[in-house]
């Protein structure tokens, strides 16, 4: 079945000497993957392998086979060109660490619109502010709520966040735990939006506290995910 989709990158992988397996995730199909014959050995094709770097945004014409199966592009061409995410150091830390958490938990092939336009506007924000040492842990936060383990509604009284169960206790029940300092930058989280995160203060120490809390909170509740290798990279960066 050929389809015209918006796509977004998420993983490559050489294939042979002049070939890429490509993961997108697609706004018509979900999570895809294809195969790019020749792409490391074409100057002039129409799929140039420039394209996939990580999170890059892309609009594509595409022949969609049956699950489990490789797809092939026939056609590609950048949907949203980004300003600063590939080129400032901070911001493709980020984009690395980023792609590797979607990568990981992306792995439905089906169509989730909500889901894909909330990172796809996610990034153009990232591309378009500089103020952004707080953005992946409220990105993770609130990706959560597509992924069905975003927390309780907040409790302000509450003396705990209890990562296992997802909920605001007052009673310590587990050893995975947010508390003191860190629970009021939390809490402070869930209830802002992007565009007053800066005002979230925080320091290096908690950032790295809470950024960790909150793999652990993704390990808890997805079968199978890993810390992203580029943690070590991301963390030396933005902390």
């Amino acid at each position: 079945m050929k389809v015209t989709t918006k796509a977004l990158v998420l993983h490559t992988h050489k294939y042979g000497d002049t070939s890429l397996i490509v993961k997108l995730y697609t706004e018509e199909s979900g999570l895809k993957s294809y195969l790019l014959r020749g792409v490391l050995a074409s100057k002039k094709g129409k799929t140039r392998a420039a394209y996939f770097q990580p999170l890059t945004q892309l609009e594509i014409v595409a022949t969609h086979k049956n699950t489990g199966s490789l797809s092939s592009i026939s056609d590609v061409k950048v949907d949203f060109p980004y300003a600063t995410l590939h080129s400032n150091f901070q911001k493709n830390s980020l984009v690395f660490f980023l792609a590797e958490v979607l990568y990981a938990v992306l792995r439905e092939e089906e169509e989730n619109l909500l889901l894909f336009q909330y990172v796809t506007i996610m990034l153009q924000w990232l591309d378009a502010h500089n103020e952004i040492a707080n953005f992946h842990i409220f990105f993770m936060l609130n990706l959560s709520k597509f992924l069905g383990f975003y927390p309780d509604e907040v409790d302000e009284d509450a003396i705990f966040f209890d990562l296992v169960e997802g909920q605001f206790l007052n009673r310590n029940v587990s050893t995975e735990l947010i508390e003191d300092e860190q629970l009021a930058i939390f809490k402070a989280l869930l209830q802002t939006d992007l565009d007053e995160l800066q005002n979230i203060k925080m320091s290096k120490a908690n950032r790295m506290a809470l950024l960790h809390k909150m793999l652990t909170f993704y390990q808890l509740h997805l079968e199978g995910f890993r810390k992203p290798k580029s943690l070590q990279i991301l963390t030396e960066i933005m902390m």
